[in-house]
């Protein structure tokens, strides 16, 4: 049979024109973020400074806070509380988050929402290029790395929107996600194209929808994680920075005080990664079961078996050290962002640069 005559060219062509039009609306998101960042009010910035340092009430005119306190003459004293620089156990400081993105003004809001409909915009034509591109070969729409990237961008875009549908404060998420995405799609549309066809015989297996789809949700799900996990850290030295005194450029000032405080991005991406790691187990078995059905063994030590196995380890012994050990901060952190280089290794350099049983698909 010629499988080249089961493809529909023109949905094919469809779902690129879709694609290149999705990254064209997700420029302009990226343009409006930006301007959100960058063009909104900054008077409200500098919250953290303030409570670090006492700057606040100082503002007010109250000066240091007056405490009252009995004399043996039966008295009163007033004494002078000293500033103090509030810290948990793990040493995370007791500081306000910032308003989000914007500077919380009406104009910064104006950005923000513009921002977000050319996201909710651009998603949705992304989503119709993927779903075009699986009813072009009636197929699901993973079978390459092409097509993997697709899908993956799609679904973080998703996961984010889902989240702002929730209520969550992660507006600050929108331009990272949006810079990366089209950076995802870049490589996709140049490097990894691949024209639509039909799967290898080692693909045609109902395991693909059930395999390969939770392996696009965790990937999707441990990057955001890891897009908290960054802006953490830029967070934290800025907050330790000026717990020591120190006084950050008024850009720095504008763009770390519109992110929750350092501690609160620190249990978002907990959170999220905790939330997905047992699907992440499931990904796994779910693959070893497939491997068992198409290949007549469970585990052989594959390199992407090997690289699913170390992304699992990296990302437990994180959950462990948090859980256990009560990491937090930079030290978990540093985990974090080790477990989710295995999870790109495993996504983009075990597919590229390493030949195995999962090279059937080419890139």
């Amino acid at each position: 049979m010629n499988l080249a005559a089961t493809t529909n060219e023109s949905l094919a062509h469809t779902s690129n024109y879709l694609i290149y039009s999705a990254m064209a609306v997700y420029l302009l998101a990226f343009f409006a973020n930006m301007a959100e960042w960058l063009f909104g009010s900054r008077s409200k910035v500098a919250r953290t400074a303030a409570a670090l340092t006492g700057a606040g009430q100082q503002a007010a005119g109250t000066g240091t806070v007056k405490v009252e306190v009995a004399t043996k003459s039966g008295g009163t004293a007033v004494l002078d509380r000293p500033k103090v620089v509030t810290r948990s156990a793990a040493g995370t400081r007791d500081v306000p988050d910032g308003p989000g993105a914007s500077g919380g003004d009406a104009k910064g809001d104006l950005y923000g929402r513009i921002a977000v409909s050319l996201t909710v915009l651009a998603f949705l034509i992304e989503f119709c290029g993927v779903l075009t591109r699986a009813l072009s070969v009636q197929r699901a729409p993973w079978g390459n790395m092409y097509e993997f990237n697709l899908t993956f961008s799609t679904v973080a875009v998703g996961v984010y929107l889902t989240l702002l549908a929730l209520k969550k404060n992660v507006g600050w998420l929108g331009l990272p996600l949006v810079t990366t995405v089209l950076l995802d799609l870049g490589l996709a549309v140049t490097v990894l194209y691949t024209a639509s066809d039909q799967l290898v015989p080692a693909l045609h297996s109902y395991w693909l929808w059930i395999h390969v789809s939770t392996a696009i949700f965790c990937g999707a799900v441990f990057y955001v994680g890891a897009v908290a996990t960054v802006l953490y850290l830029f967070r934290d030295r800025y907050e330790a920075k000026l717990a020591e005194g120190g006084k950050p450029g008024t850009f720095a000032t504008s763009v770390m005080e519109r992110l929750p405080a350092a501690s609160s991005l620190d249990k978002f991406a907990y959170r999220v990664n905790a939330a997905v790691f047992p699907l992440w187990t499931f990904t796994i078995i779910a693959g070893a079961i497939w491997a068992g059905d198409a290949w007549g063994r469970y585990w052989g030590w594959d390199p992407k078996e090997t690289w699913s196995f170390i992304t699992w380890v990296a990302y437990a012994c994180y959950l462990h050290a948090r859980a256990t050990a009560g990491w937090k901060g930079r030290k978990a952190a540093t985990l974090a962002l080790i477990a989710f280089g295995c999870w790109l290794f495993n996504y983009y350099g075990v597919n590229i640069f390493v030949n195995g049983k999962h090279s059937y698909a080419g890139v």
